[in-house]
């Protein structure tokens, strides 16, 4: 039996995460940030902290079509099957303003095999030489588009889900509202959401809280929002899922939150929102790990249970 003082002990931050935090971080005032560059310090910063390569069954690529359409990559499982698979539309996070398929493939084809489904990777639009609603509208495109080629790409098109982390589980959450009832010709099945930004009037305790020193800082986040939002208002629903008037009939939900993340209670809120509208939900929680570890296989074992729970959350949610 643990101690009195052990089971009253503060949960502490993963000590690989406190020896990654200074590697990471960026460095200067916000003022002095210029997107391209950011992209291209964050790339060589993160490449190296993923994943290697996972074989997978297949890869299709599709390139950004003249109707709008994004490029789309679709991963297939390394699975023998004949069963109709699921599959995930996936969003990658950095603040709407950064990410790209060099920093989250590891990700992608991970989760394909691990969740016995096809991933497909959607290449938004980025902020801020594309602002809001510009990856919405993406995201937008990308389903209709896949909805009504998914026999020809050997898709079932009854079975798609939406998955992201951060600024991506904004567009999957915000995607979510947009689809509930099927507008899109298709329900979406579940989503998951890592993570994710959802209220980006930031006021919730845990940005004041973690403001600073874990990565994710208060004047990093405000760059990413100003960043996307723009002119527009940060409480439209369609920006902050929060502010939905109301949640009822979305897509079932996994939420993953992190203790040392600016954004861990209002991912909490939103889970106690879905559950008060009637919508099933399964949370997931690592009280020491930091906003992004997700993403860091190679140095987080917490990455790679992270992606047995999700799984293990989503077959819940089937039932």
């Amino acid at each position: 039996m643990l101690a009195t003082a052990e089971l009253l002990s503060p949960i502490r931050l993963d000590p690989r995460a406190r020896r990654l935090i200074p590697k990471l971080s960026f460095a200067g005032t916000v003022a002095d940030l210029d997107p391209a560059e950011v992209r291209r310090n964050y790339n060589r910063a993160r490449v190296p902290y993923a994943w290697p390569l996972e074989r997978v069954g297949n890869i299709t690529s599709i390139a950004r079509g003249s109707d709008g359409v994004p490029a789309l990559r679709i991963f297939r499982p390394d699975t023998a099957t004949s069963d109709p698979l699921d599959s995930y539309l996936f969003f990658h996070g950095g603040g709407w303003t950064l990410g790209d398929l060099a920093t989250y493939e590891p990700l992608c084809r991970r989760l394909a095999n691990r969740l016995e489904s096809n991933v497909i990777w959607v290449e938004y639009r980025l902020a801020p030489e594309h602002p809001f609603p510009a990856a919405l509208d993406d995201a937008v495109a990308a389903t209709l588009w896949l909805i009504k080629h998914a026999d020809s790409l050997g898709l079932a098109r009854d079975r798609l889900s939406l998955i992201g982390d951060s600024a991506g589980a904004n567009i999957a959450a915000v995607l979510a509202l947009c689809n509930r009832r099927g507008e899109y010709g298709e329900r979406f099945r579940r989503q998951a959401l890592i993570y994710p930004c959802l209220d980006l009037t930031a006021s919730y305790p845990s940005h004041r809280e973690l403001a600073e020193g874990y990565l994710l800082t208060r004047e990093l986040y405000g760059w990413y929002r100003r960043n996307y939002v723009q002119d527009h208002d940060p409480t439209d629903w369609r920006l902050s899922p929060l502010f939905a008037a109301g949640l009822k009939e979305v897509a079932p939900a996994v939420i993953l939150r992190a203790g040392f993340d600016p954004l861990r209670d209002e991912a909490a809120a939103y889970a106690g929102r879905l559950r008060l509208a009637g919508v099933p939900v399964q949370e997931i929680f690592f009280p020491e790990m930091l906003h992004g570890f997700i993403t860091m296989g190679a140095v987080f074992p917490q990455a790679d249970s992270a992606l047995d729970q999700i799984k293990r959350a989503l077959v819940r949610l089937q039932h």
